[in-house]
């Protein structure tokens, strides 16, 4: 497995050149897993993609480095700690880096012989492409899809004067992932979202929420779907809402400090018992925070957002598939309970791009409203489950009636003490069906563990890689268990393999724990430690391992 560095200032290119590289390297038939960590602003600054692959599959990212594409000194500077030995730092002779691991590749010069000075990082491509040993072959196919037609040209030429000036370094390795997707954590909830039937998306742009709207938005016209760039994230949620109401498949999504603003309209939501799906994509807050950075601390906030008591689910999506099956499945859970149903993500994973096997999207069935309804017609009928029937209005001959005041099983308006102790309970009920269908968290490890880590959302993967790692270094063995399904808390299995463990360590993205105080809460369960991270960048695999081994 190789894991390389693209790094240097906003406005240099690095996207472009990480995304010929990520492509090239999928369609050799590489595992590929790549994160970005960028700085919230146009220009400048210090950015950077890391792009691992190999023969095996990736989950995470790592900060040791086979290579580094430096654009600027400050990248050599600030990564060539992280360098093996044997790695090489390929940059521009004008750089001043003296590291003997510096390949430099009078790059300026040659792209301005070529006649365009923006063709310089084609001529790193091709570098990179012969230290690895691969060929142009694909390269020359892949090219037309992120060039210009007018430029291509060029831009081979520039890759074919770079592969020529190097000699090839590493070992070419044997894949078998040429036929997967490459996606985003982003895409991949917008597909699913898409798969799920939605029609009406709308939100207020709000990194790093923002791509999963352009991402429907662009398929709107294919897909016959509605995005409404709303004028602040209250319109939003509020909008999506009356398009659920009327019976639309509707979606709304944001960040920390977005999710603040809808939290009036997610009550009502609960109590007109309306669907509706909203994604939370966390970063760190509070306030503006730091918009491009990523964190785990919206989970106490959104389980228990607006005032009063009502039934809701929130789910963590942990890695790119859970983000386009849970998607879907979302849509059915509102639908069915007609309830709001939260997504929590983060720019981490909104942001990591990864190898995938295509998506099944009749995997998942997803509830649509009644068509119909026969017999005197009670929009909040008292029912065992809770549920009531939904119709449409003007969709059938029944009057379908809501409120956001308390109200009864007509949907009329009412103070009664006796109907309000009953809808509160009707509402509540839902929440016995909702918790028997909860699904378990992912055990990850062998039985016969002594030290359980316990994680959720999107330390997924580094969870997985830590966990391998720990039982292969340590005659310990260690299992780890995370959760997708997290509010109401799924039980089962958490108890089950708690009684096991002689060590129990929750591993968060956030400064106080906030899974492993619902997990007390709900089963006074004790953790030995934690392992807590939240300085905007996401842990690795090889942080938990080092934290784990050598104190926290």
């Amino acid at each position: 497995m190789y894991n390389i560095l693209i790094g240097g200032a906003a406005g240099q290119g690095i996207d472009t050149t990480a995304a010929i590289l990520e492509k090239l390297f999928k369609v050799s038939g590489y595992n590929v897993f790549s994160v970005k960590d960028f700085m919230s602003r146009v220009r400048g600054g210090h950015n950077f993609s890391l792009i691992r692959f190999g023969a095996e599959a990736v989950y995470s990212y790592s900060n040791i480095l086979d290579g580094i594409v430096a654009l600027d000194d400050t990248t050599v500077e600030l990564h060539k700690e992280q360098l093996k030995d044997e790695g090489f730092i390929l940059c521009d002779s004008k750089l001043i880096t003296t590291d003997e691991r510096a390949i430099k590749i009078d790059m300026k010069e040659m792209a301005k012989k070529i006649g365009n000075p923006r063709v310089a990082g084609s001529i790193s491509i091709g570098a990179v492409l012969k230290l690895f040993n691969e060929s142009l072959d694909n390269a020359r196919k892949i090219l037309p899809q992120f060039i210009k037609k007018e430029y291509i040209a060029m831009n081979v030429e520039a890759m074919e004067d770079g592969y020529e000036f190097v000699s090839a370094r590493f070992p070419r390795i044997t894949g078998t992932y040429a036929d997967h997707m490459l996606i985003s954590g982003t895409n991949a909830v917008a597909m699913g979202a898409i798969a799920a039937g939605v029609k009406f998306y709308s939100a207020y742009p709000m990194s790093p929420s923002t791509g999963i709207m352009e991402s429907i938005a662009a398929k709107a016209d294919e897909a016959q779907i509605v995005v409404e760039q709303a004028e602040d994230e209250i319109a939003a949620v509020n909008m999506a809402i009356g398009a659920s109401y009327a019976g639309v498949c509707a979606m709304t999504g944001t960040s920390g400090g977005g999710f603040s603003l809808m939290v009036e309209a997610l009550g009502f939501a609960g109590i007109a018992e309306i669907p509706l799906v909203v994604i939370d994509v966390q970063r760190p807050g509070p306030a503006t925070g730091l918009p491009t950075r990523t964190e785990q601390s919206d989970l106490d906030f959104v389980r228990s957002a607006s005032q009063g008591e009502f039934p809701r689910m929130v789910i963590a999506l942990r890695h790119i598939n859970d983000a386009f099956y849970q998607t879907m499945r979302a849509f059915d859970i509102a639908e069915r309970y007609q309830l709001p149903v939260i997504l929590l993500s983060d720019q981490y994973l909104g942001d990591s791009l990864a190898t995938a096997v295509p998506f099944e999207c009749s995997k998942i069935k997803v509830a649509r409203p009644l068509s119909d309804y026969t017999g005197k017609y009670l929009r909040y009928k008292y029912t065992e489950n809770g549920i009531s029937p939904r119709l449409i209005p003007g969709k059938s001959d029944q009057v379908v009636i809501v409120d956001s005041d308390e109200h009864d099983e007509s949907g009329h308006i009412t103070e009664a003490a006796d109907v309000r102790t009953k809808m509160v309970n009707k509402r509540m009920r839902k929440l016995t069906g909702l918790c028997e269908e909860l699904q378990e968290p992912d055990f990850i490890g062998d039985e016969g563990f002594d030290t359980l880590l316990i994680g959720w959302g999107s330390v997924w993967g580094a969870l997985k890689e830590a966990v391998n790692t720990l039982s292969k270094k340590n005659k310990k063995k260690y299992a780890a268990l995370v959760f997708g399904d997290i509010f109401p808390l799924p039980q089962k299995l958490l108890k089950e393999k708690a009684a096991k463990a002689k060590f129990i360590i929750n591993v968060e993205q956030n400064a106080t724990g906030q899974l492993g105080k619902l997990i007390r809460e709900e089963t006074q369960i004790r953790f030995s430690d934690s392992i807590l991270k939240y300085d905007g960048r996401q842990i690795s695999g090889e942080e938990i391992v080092q934290r784990v081994m050598g104190g926290r």
